[in-house]
């Protein structure tokens, strides 16, 4: 029988080493709505896990963050996600540099007593960050004490990281999981477009990236995401080119599917032919008589 929700941290990494053992990637599939992730799930993903900006997603917007909301936001969005996800680790996207959490260890036992089964630090200070939120003040530094709190609790942890210099402190602190960031993801009505680095680049990236996490910790499980790793197909070209385990799709998963989906339906439904017919009084009276 397949073991049931929650999951202890030690449990989530053998099920991600034994996926990897299998020759199988780790997917984690950004999930915003119960429909989504119980999709997910039946779909194979390893981990359901929920971001903030995935509601402004749903809201047919590009990806956003909700500014000073987003640990809230992230939290409320639990109760659904968890109501149609028995059998899958559910992670929660926290923002250690959320100004009203300074005790770090506040927020890891918020997500812990809500019911996450762990968390990745989102969003998170990169290249593109705001400068008008103090996060200079509060600064990379954050993530790696987020991490340290909640591998002091035993609590499972993944880290986006868009520097190398990012994931060898992240290593360091004891993340569990690396998750090197390529930037803004494509695809769909409201992805980077060109703005996004080629696939061979993202991959050099995400190489890179990975390369000084296994420096400070060489049994870190590292997956990628985002930029011009956007597809199945992309996937593919990912792991012939770098050593990354798997991938963690947002838009990938919940935007750029569903748009896909939708408008093949929808356009199909347009593209009917329907038979003309015309009704006129006389022949109304003559069916009456």
């Amino acid at each position: 029988m397949e073991q049931l929700r929650p999951f202890t941290r030690s449990q989530i990494i053998d099920r991600l080493r034994a996926t990897i053992a299998a020759g199988e990637p780790v997917v984690a599939a950004g999930c915003s709505s119960g429909l989504i992730a119980r999709s997910a799930v039946a779909g194979g993903a390893d981990l359901v896990v929920v971001y903030n900006t995935g509601r402004t997603r749903l809201m047919g917007l590009r990806t956003t963050h909700l500014l000073n909301h987003a640990n809230p936001t992230t939290v409320a969005m639990f109760p659904e996600i968890q109501n149609v996800v028995d059998t899958v680790p559910i992670i929660g996207g926290a923002e250690p540099q959320d100004p009203a959490f300074m005790r770090l260890s506040r927020l890891v036992d918020l997500f812990q007593s809500t019911g996450f089964d762990g968390i990745i630090n989102f969003p998170t200070v990169g290249p593109y960050s705001a400068p008008d939120r103090e996060l200079v003040r509060l600064g990379h530094r954050r993530d790696e004490e987020m991490v340290e709190h909640a591998r002091a609790g035993d609590y499972f942890t993944m880290c986006y990281a868009y520097t190398a210099e990012q994931a060898r402190g992240q290593a360091s602190a004891g993340a569990d999981v690396i998750v090197p960031h390529a930037g803004w993801t494509t695809g769909g009505q409201s992805g980077a477009g060109q703005a996004a680095s080629s696939l061979a680049a993202c991959c050099e990236l995400v190489q890179t990236i990975l390369e000084s996490a296994r420096r400070e910790n060489p049994d870190v499980i590292v997956l990628a995401h985002g930029g011009s790793i956007s597809s199945p197909a992309d996937t593919r070209v990912l792991y012939e080119q770098t050593d990354a385990q798997g991938f963690v799709g947002a838009s990938s998963v919940e935007r750029v599917p569903i748009e896909n989906a939708i408008l093949a339906s929808v356009s199909s439904l347009r593209n009917m032919t329907v038979k003309s017919r015309t009704f006129s009084p006389d022949v109304m009276t003559e069916v009456k008589a």
